[in-house]
């Protein structure tokens, strides 16, 4: 297996909103080293033409998404800059192959996390505040037929991050219980409590920068860290428009459009 060729052939699958066959299915030796080699080559061909790295995404960290994608541990990926879109905001479909919705807790990080060894007490001195977030997840794998490494390689199937509601002291609040509300067009959707992360998003965050300790790579000051799924991923369609309040920190929302680009 060729790492440049596969980061290649992702890069060209989510540029021209073609997906290919699952990696797994082409390469079943492909190892998990294997696949975050072939994310990183991404990212590193991304920031050369312009891109720039603004936090991490952790996924797969509840038992609901672990169990819809048949996996048993938490994977990441990268924010770029593009990726970032504000609470409120249309966002294009056209974007996307088969966008999926999910609804996380976001750290702002006021100094460096380098793993190994980062506890959750770590977590919470290292960080500046929480809000709600948004994480549109897409795969570039032909209908979300993904394995474990599929998905690492894929940059933790990352799409954008829609950031929300108000920026509040992590101190302040017990994020375990912190619970969360979904309408969508109005409607009720999902309700569920921190503790869907891993018991405490913390702890998620924690697991990530260990993780990323493997590798050289380091969580940085003012960086955004998506924490991971409190719910199932939802299929997003034409004219959808999510809501959900989060007790404490706030809401977040977004509408979703096939009239060009997102404003």
């Amino acid at each position: 297996m060729n790492i440049q060729a596969e980061a290649n052939r992702l890069r060209e699958a989510e540029k021209n909103k073609q997906s290919i066959e699952p990696l797994t299915d082409t390469f079943p030796t492909i190892t998990v080293d294997d696949a975050y080699s072939i994310q990183l080559q991404q990212i590193e061909e991304k920031i050369a033409n312009g891109a720039t790295v603004v936090g991490k995404k952790i996924g797969l960290t509840s038992k609901v998404m672990q169990d819809m994608f048949q996996v048993k541990e938490p994977d990441y990926g990268h924010l770029l800059d593009h990726m970032l879109h504000i609470d409120g905001e249309d966002i294009s479909l056209d974007s996307f192959i088969e966008p999926k919705l999910e609804f996380e807790i976001a750290f702002i990080l006021k100094d460096d996390l380098q793993g190994p060894g980062v506890s959750l007490i770590d977590v919470m001195e290292a960080t500046d505040y929480v809000v709600p977030a948004f994480e549109v997840i897409d795969s570039r794998i032909k209908d979300w037929n993904i394995r474990f490494e599929d998905t690492v390689a894929d940059n933790g199937s990352s799409a954008r991050a829609i950031i929300g509601g108000h920026p509040t002291p992590i101190e302040t609040i017990d994020l375990s219980h912190l619970g969360m509300v979904v309408y969508r067009n109005g409607k009720l959707l999902d309700t569920a409590t921190g503790a869907a992360v891993m018991g405490n998003p913390c702890r998620a965050v924690a697991w990530l920068a260990n993780a990323l300790g493997k590798y050289g790579i380091s969580l940085h000051k003012g960086e955004i860290v998506l924490s991971g799924a409190l719910t199932a991923a939802i299929p997003v369609h034409e004219g959808d428009t999510f809501t959900a309040d989060f007790a404490h920190v706030g809401s977040v929302s977004a509408s979703f459009t096939r009239e060009g680009d997102a404003k």
